[in-house]
């Protein structure tokens, strides 16, 4: 199973599958863009045994670019693992503090954020392409958790995993300045004068936002894989019909 460790410890498993040539559908884990449900269900099986857990341990959302996000419950355990009908509706980030449950995300360009805190044991992932940034999920997610859950964002750690680079991730005008409105984003934009593109750093930008919310910077690691430029990146810019990447967290029980 090709996977991007982030986490393997005693209380915590996290990581990304990536594109892998020698599985069915190049090791694609999204059922909402396959050839053919079965083989993805499948590759998620080999992932649960690479994991050592049961496929109805993971816990999906249907993603929507929303900025929404859900709190996980054992009650919420198997959605859609195997059935898209199944998955926590029109939602784009999870967390809980159950054990024995793998929280899912897929991308293919998209930023994932894996997020843990080693004191009160909480897990959470969020999907953040370039519209789940412009709507601060993250900022928002990591708000709710010190407001809503009295979560210290210093106890964090964020893992940043496989997404698309600046140099890959080139927008017009419009999107330009819906990254510009957010006041923190300078650095992490430049133009080519050729192309008449501007190019932005997502995963840098989501990072600041981790930052904002008060995560401290050297609790955050980002993967520096390009999900374009890699072989083993699924790329919706490249191939519209791409796969995706699972990202996913789970902690290990007691």
């Amino acid at each position: 199973m090709k996977t991007n460790m982030y986490l393997n410890n005693e209380k915590f498993i996290a990581g990304i599958t990536m594109k892998d040539e020698t599985e069915h559908e190049d090791n694609n884990m999204a059922l909402h863009v396959c050839e053919t449900p079965k083989n993805v269900i499948e590759n998620r099986k080999k992932l649960a045994s690479f994991l050592d857990c049961d496929l109805d341990t993971f816990v999906c959302a249907n993603q929507t670019h929303s900025s929404n996000f859900h709190r996980v419950t054992l009650n919420d355990k198997g959605r859609g693992a195997e059935r898209m009908n199944t998955a926590i509706a029109d939602t784009d980030a999870l967390y809980t503090y159950e054990p024995n449950l793998l929280l899912s995300s897929f991308t293919a360009d998209c930023v994932p954020v894996i997020f843990h805190s080693e004191v009160n044991g909480l897990i959470g992932v969020i999907h953040s392409g370039w519209q789940g940034t412009v709507k601060e999920i993250t900022l928002k997610l990591f708000e709710h958790l010190k407001q809503v859950e009295h979560c210290n964002p210093s106890d964090l750690h964020v893992h940043i995993g496989a997404a698309l680079s600046q140099e890959k991730f080139e927008v017009d005008e419009d999107v330009y300045v819906k990254f510009k409105h957010l006041g923190y984003t300078d650095d992490f934009i430049y133009y080519n004068d050729q192309t008449h593109k501007y190019h932005i750093d997502n995963q840098q930008t989501v990072k600041k936002q981790c930052e904002l919310a008060g995560i401290p910077s050297d609790q955050i690691t980002i993967d520096p894989t390009c999900t374009y430029l890699h072989p083993d990146g699924f790329s919706y810019r490249q191939d519209k019909l791409s796969g995706r990447h699972l990202s996913y967290i789970m902690k290990k029980s007691d």
